[in-house]
């Protein structure tokens, strides 16, 4: 194998799709106002009391410019076109062109935790309603987890590695941290990485209704009247997490293909951390947490006190966050009072294989405006004592070294630093 290049790794652009808005124009103007994407689920009808969702707003792929009924019919699996969709977002704020110097060296990773079960649901009802012959051949290309990335491939003309990093509710930041790795290298000098999940199917809302993951939003609920307020990280009255719909991808470059392409940096991806708990497939292992932490912090070279800011994994699960604070606790000591937190699933809720991604790209762009998202609907928690959760609002302060965490079931775990870039 030839020698790593050992080049620098910038964010130049970024695309999403969350409960906030269908671009992530939109979804950024509403964070920044404080505002939640939660509403009663419908996309389906399922009775449970964890029916308080994330859907995208007004997302309909018949308004795409690539998309007519033929194809929607055909790519019945959600997460192919909002893939495509993204990552169109994507590389349009990226400003990087696709052509014959570019293509060859893009690559794109996206990855998901459940892929396309919609489509599979789709066909058993058809197989049991209409008969086998009915049963789509597009079927299993609509299954593969490969296949979203190979699609916006077609749409949007790059040709590098495609694949699927398949880290959980982390697979956002493996993406990341694989596509970065591959750039430092010398495999690729481009990449779309991220992650995308849809998985609002009354099978999947009611699994994880049952294993009392979600939040249940019964009458005695401050959520009853207010869907807005379901998810409420690092909260004494936290719950669950709310079950959401999205995307999310970042565009990586080549430090050195900045000025040839005249693009701009946004961030600079720093340090990489990657663990498992072999603990768990559910509960968080503290010791491989705290190590996957240190070890993105020593990769970016540099020390716990040059970390200003961190985004957090914060899902709104008790035992979860409490977690999560305790291995900060671990890591910086009696600091982690200075160090502002904030959990962007407050707002969004949790998307799954795309969450890391969103949180990334929120990251970024709140460090390029001087701005911290904040985690609303927090009612303090005696057990989590006094920090610094951002609570409530948005807050104006400039950061350059952001800590964003990413764990995932079956006990996967990834944390990136990124360095803004003004």
């Amino acid at each position: 194998m030839k020698v790593p290049k050992n080049r620098r790794v910038y964010v130049i652009g970024y695309g999403a799709a969350t409960p906030l808005g269908a671009t992530f124009v939109k979804s950024w103007e509403r964070a920044v106002r404080g505002e939640a994407g939660f509403r009663k689920v419908t996309r389906c009808e399922v009775r449970t009391l964890s029916d308080v969702v994330g859907e995208i707003p007004d997302w309909d792929p018949r308004a795409l410019d690539f998309v007519d009924e033929k194809e929607l019919y055909n790519w019945n699996a959600a997460f192919v076109i909002l893939t495509m969709a993204v990552c169109q977002e994507a590389l349009r704020h990226a400003g990087l062109p696709m052509d014959s110097g570019t293509a060859p060296r893009t690559a794109c990773l996206v990855g998901s935790a459940l892929n396309g079960l919609d489509a599979f649901r789709i066909a058993v009802n058809r197989l049991e309603q209409k008969g086998p012959r009915h049963v789509s051949p597009y079927l299993l290309p609509n299954l593969c987890a490969n296949v979203p990335a190979g699609k916006a491939g077609i749409l949007l003309g790059f040709t590098g590695p495609i694949f699927s990093p398949q880290g959980a509710c982390a697979s956002g930041n493996h993406a990341i941290g694989l596509a970065a790795r591959m750039i430092r290298d010398g495999d690729c000098d481009f990449a779309l990485a991220g992650g995308v999940e849809m998985p609002l199917l009354p099978e999947i809302i009611l699994g994880f209704a049952n294993m009392t993951a979600t939040v249940k939003v019964s009458s005695r609920d401050r959520a009853w009247q207010n869907p807005a307020l379901a998810s409420r990280p690092f909260s004494i009255d936290r719950k669950g997490f709310v079950l959401s719909e999205g995307a999310g991808v970042v565009v990586l470059a080549a430090e050195e293909k900045l000025a040839t392409y005249g693009l701009r940096p946004r961030a600079e991806v720093l340090g990489v951390g990657w663990a498992s708990d072999a603990w768990h497939f559910t509960e968080p292992n503290p010791e491989t947490i705290v190590r996957t932490i240190r070890e993105a912090i020593e990769d970016a070279g540099l020390g716990v006190a040059d970390i200003q800011y961190v985004n957090a994994h914060g899902t709104s699960t008790p035992k979860g966050d409490r977690v999560e604070v305790e291995c900060l606790k671990e890591v910086f000591g009696t600091r982690l009072k200075d160090i502002p937190i904030s959990a962007n699933k407050s707002q969004i809720g949790h998307t799954l294989g795309a969450a890391a991604a969103i949180d990334a790209a929120l990251t970024i762009e709140g460090m390029q405006r001087g701005i911290l998202l904040p985690t609303i609907n927090y009612l303090p928690d005696p057990e989590l004592e006094a920090y610094d959760f951002v609570p409530h609002e948005a807050r104006r302060q400039q950061v350059e070294l952001a800590l964003s965490n990413a764990f995932g079931f079956g006990g996967t775990n990834c944390c990136l630093i990124f360095r803004g870039v003004s």
